[in-house]
């Protein structure tokens, strides 16, 4: 990874025992670290620590002493050893108590969910609050936030959940964070390559490191490599025209590598293409075991152009979806033409106007004399049927993860050069 920023000083602080054991990744931290620079923040520090009140209060008070931001996600639940609360508390030297507006919406909360017994007792521990902190309602869960400014620093907490941290983090955190970084404009924007690797990306956008008020970051990611593009001006039209401009060498200097920008995903591109030609879509898998179709349906309203799909992980299977075994015999599971045959038999078999079969080696061994990362897509269409050869790095769930983004993105290829809009009759 490489990266370039200068800002103010920003920590963030993972809390809870399941963290340091194993039994739960942390994604929070690395979902929060690309959305700091946004805001004109350095990260400096990410920290995991368990669930013992002394080690995170001299945790936190590390943090508070060397930065300027601090953020600590986790330990807000009602249990005794969510101690996030009592550590600030304790820390800042503060005392703590319930606070009564934090205690009415919590028994609100359970009152509405008409719950046996009404509020257990035990989670009268989230309305706590010390002198310092704003509560700060959550409206996913049941753990309030705080956000406390003191000494000229700020430290906010945020709960464990990950869909309940982003939330918070969107709707409540960083406005907040907004309004009191004013001095400068940040926009940034991410571009989404696949196919080269991340010191390819670096070295073909090496020119755009020198553009004033512009800073990059280049990031691996299970799709691909991802590139960042921050920029930070005075007012809101000076980062603009900055970005833009970055956006110009970007786009150009990466070509057709980079396939989307920002929170865009390949299935969420393929949707529209299929549904404005009134095509459908099946599929047929083998390495990637069922991902495919699963990123399809992530997707609210797939089942408007998606039939279904197949499974097809050994030479049986492929043959009773309709592979013809033959060729199979000839060329071998793991092959241009074994791959062209299951998107064709994915059509057949469902009654759909595209396919797409995906056939390769994930890994860790090689397979077929065919190393580890060898991956076969294929795209059945009106217009007729493509065949991609690729070579992934040999680690199991990234040629999984690659494999899935790929052959989507080969179906959107596909699709735009045969410019059809009319399905088959």
């Amino acid at each position: 990874m490489t990266d370039q920023h200068a800002g103010v000083k920003a920590e963030i602080i993972c809390v809870g025992t399941e963290l340091l054991m194993g039994e739960t990744a942390d994604t929070n931290s690395g979902w929060l670290a690309t959305k700091l620079p946004e805001i004109g923040l350095e990260l400096q520090w990410i920290s995991i620590v368990g669930d013992d009140l002394t080690r995170l209060t001299d945790m936190l008070d590390r943090a508070w002493r060397r930065s300027d931001y601090v953020f600590t996600v986790g330990g807000l639940g009602p249990t005794l050893d969510d101690l996030t609360r009592d550590a600030i508390a304790k820390m800042l030297g503060e005392p703590i108590g319930v606070d009564p507006t934090l205690e009415k919406w919590l028994r609100d909360q359970f009152s509405r969910r008409n719950l046996p017994g009404g509020m257990p007792a035990q989670n009268i521990r989230q309305a706590w609050k010390i002198p310092s902190a704003q509560g700060i309602l959550n409206s996913m869960g049941t753990a309030p936030s705080w956000w406390i400014e003191r000494d000229g620093k700020v430290l906010a907490t945020l709960p464990g959940p990950p869909n309940e941290m982003m939330n918070m983090w969107n709707t409540e955190i960083a406005p907040r964070l907004k309004q009191r970084i004013a001095a400068s404009v940040i926009l940034a924007r991410t571009f989404k390559t696949i196919g080269l690797g991340e010191a390819a990306v670096d070295e073909m956008v090496r020119d755009v490191y020198d553009m004033p008020g512009i800073v990059l970051g280049c990031y691996a990611k299970p799709d691909g490599i991802y590139l960042r593009a921050i920029a930070k001006a005075p007012d809101e039209s000076a980062a603009l025209r900055a970005l833009l401009a970055a956006e110009e060498r970007i786009r150009a200097a990466l070509g057709p590598h980079l396939w989307g920008t920002d929170e865009e995903t390949p299935q969420q591109r393929i949707g529209p293409l299929l549904k404005e030609r009134g095509y459908r879509l099946a599929v047929l898998e083998s390495c990637t075991g069922g991902m495919v179709a699963g990123a399809i349906t992530e997707v609210p309203g797939a089942s408007d152009y998606f039939i279904g799909g197949a499974v097809t992980y050994t030479n049986e299977s492929k043959v009773a979806a309709g592979v013809d075994v033959d060729i199979i015999r000839a060329h071998g599971a793991i092959s241009r033409e074994t791959a062209a045959a299951m998107a064709k038999a994915a059509c057949n078999t469902f009654g759909a106007d595209c396919g797409i079969g995906v056939t390769g080696v994930a890994g860790p061994s090689g397979q077929e004399g065919k190393p580890a990362g060898t991956v076969f897509i294929g795209v059945a269409h009106p217009g007729g049927i493509t065949v991609s050869e690729h070579r992934f790095p040999g680690r199991r769930p990234l040629v999984r993860a690659r494999s899935v983004a790929m052959s989507l993105l080969e179906l959107g290829y596909a699709l735009k050069k045969a410019g059809s809009t009319q399905p088959a009759g």
